[in-house]
C-alpha cells in the first residue's frame, strides 16, 4: 500500500505562521489602538487641508508646543495668536474667505 500524504498548510508552498495579536497586560486593546490611529489620520488630513487653504491666502500654518498659528508674509502670527486649535484655524479661514 502507498503512503498517504495529507494536504496541510505547508503542502507545496512557503510555510506560514499565524499568531494572534494580544495587547500586553495593562495595555490598551487592539480596538483602542485602531481608534487612535483613525483619529490621528483624521487630524493629519484636516491639517493638510488647512495648510493648503492657508497657503492659498499667502499664510503658513505652523505648530508649536502651544498649538497652531497662522503666519503671514511678514512672519508675524495672525491675530497675534500662537495657541489656536485646528478647529479655530478652520473657523478663521472660513471667516477670512467671507470677507
Amino acid at each position: 500500500m502507498d503512503s498517504v500524504r495529507s494536504a496541510g498548510p505547508h503542502d507545496g508552498g512557503i510555510p506560514r505562521g499565524y499568531q494572534r495579536i494580544v495587547a500586553p497586560p495593562g495595555g490598551r486593546s487592539i480596538e483602542e489602538e485602531w481608534q487612535g490611529a483613525n483619529e490621528a489620520k483624521t487630524e493629519k488630513l484636516q491639517r493638510s487641508s488647512l495648510q493648503r487653504r492657508a497657503r492659498s491666502r499667502g499664510l503658513e500654518l505652523r505648530h508649536s508646543e502651544y498649538g497652531y498659528a497662522l503666519i503671514d508674509s511678514a512672519r508675524k502670527p495672525v491675530d497675534d495668536r500662537k495657541n489656536m486649535t485646528l478647529d479655530e484655524i478652520e473657523s478663521w479661514l472660513d471667516q477670512a474667505s467671507k470677507r
